[in-house]
């Protein structure tokens, strides 16, 4: 993914965000609607995840230290966990409580919403707001989703940005036709408890979301290797190599979406110089930066050939004539 496509979804979802939790703000003060405050309360959280998105790729381009000499390039993993653990906290928590409160209290105090259509004008203006930011977010994985399915994309993306802004609009316009039913339902019935239930509904969407985003988020920052592809063809480049018999063993590791650590073991030639050598791994190390080009850190260790090693037979078996 590239940096700028990913900044201008998130750009774009905070913009969306930020102008629709305001007039959700006021569509709230003027109908009393769980539904319309848990959707301003959500939109409140999109655009600090955002924002945290933001700072966590700012932040990740600082240069390395002596205490941190891989830099900081799982920042970006942070901070979208982060955002996960909001989504959840400020999202889904206060739906839940919220649409509890309001069915709790209509149970006791019957009656409809205020002044409905301010919630279906800025209902109805959200959506299509949201729509929008969706459809950046769309446009800019599919420059780099390939021919992936969504669900494997979000999965296997090793950059946090798009899927989390694809997840957090997806839930974004689900969460607002949910809270059109429930104004909807409470406009025709007079009864709030629809607005109760829209909020409930709400709450548990937002939630699933941000266990999907937190167990994704989870796996990056303990540290996932590159893929099958890549790692075919880092074995494929380092094998092309006169001086390399064969890789021995490898493993990779994504210090950041963009930086990849490649760390082999190498069979040489027994009857190769030390200089070969050298000028073998210098080779090899060129052949996998333009096989795959985020590999920015490789490490590879010569050695001499190593024989597989023999089974061990059991007593039976050596005992059999």
């Amino acid at each position: 993914m590239s940096a700028e496509g990913g900044t201008k979804a998130i750009v774009a979802a905070l913009a969306a965000n930020l102008g629709i939790a305001v007039a959700k703000f006021v569509a709230f003060a003027f109908t009393g609607s769980s539904s319309m405050l848990a959707e301003s309360i959500h939109s409140v959280a999109d655009s600090g995840n955002q924002g945290l998105l933001l700072v966590g790729r700012k932040r990740s381009e600082r240069a390395r230290t002596p205490e941190h000499p891989f830099g900081y390039g799982r920042e970006r993993y942070f901070y979208a966990f982060v955002v996960a653990v909001v989504l959840f906290t400020v999202g889904s928590v206060f739906s839940l409580y919220e649409g509890y409160h309001k069915i709790s209290e209509a149970a006791h105090h019957h009656g409809g919403i205020d002044q409905p259509a301010w919630a279906f004008s800025v209902l109805i203006i959200a959506i299509v707001l949201e729509t929008f930011s969706f459809r950046t977010a769309i446009v800019e994985s599919n420059h780099v989703r390939g021919d992936r399915s969504w669900v494997a994309f979000i999965r296997r993306s090793k950059s946090p940005e798009l899927p989390v802004v694809l997840l957090e609009d997806l839930g974004a316009l689900v969460g607002l036709i949910l809270a059109l039913g429930g104004v909807t339902m409470a406009v025709i019935t007079g009864d709030v408890v629809w607005d109760g239930i829209g909020t409930l509904c709400i709450g548990v969407l937002l939630g699933v979301i941000a266990v999907i985003l937190a167990i994704e988020t989870k796996s990056l920052l303990i540290g996932e290797g590159a893929g099958p592809e890549n790692e075919r063809k880092i074995v494929e480049a380092l094998e092309s190599v006169d001086q390399v018999d064969r890789v021995i063993h490898i493993r990779t590791q994504h210090i950041g979406p963009e930086e990849l650590l490649v760390a082999a073991k190498i069979a040489v030639n027994h009857d190769d110089t030390a200089a070969e050598v050298a000028r073998g791994i210098d080779a090899a190390e060129a052949k996998v930066r333009e096989a795959v080009p985020i590999a920015r850190m490789i490490y590879l260790e010569p050695a001499l050939d190593e024989p597989p090693r023999k089974q061990h037979t059991t007593r039976t078996e050596a005992s059999t004539p």
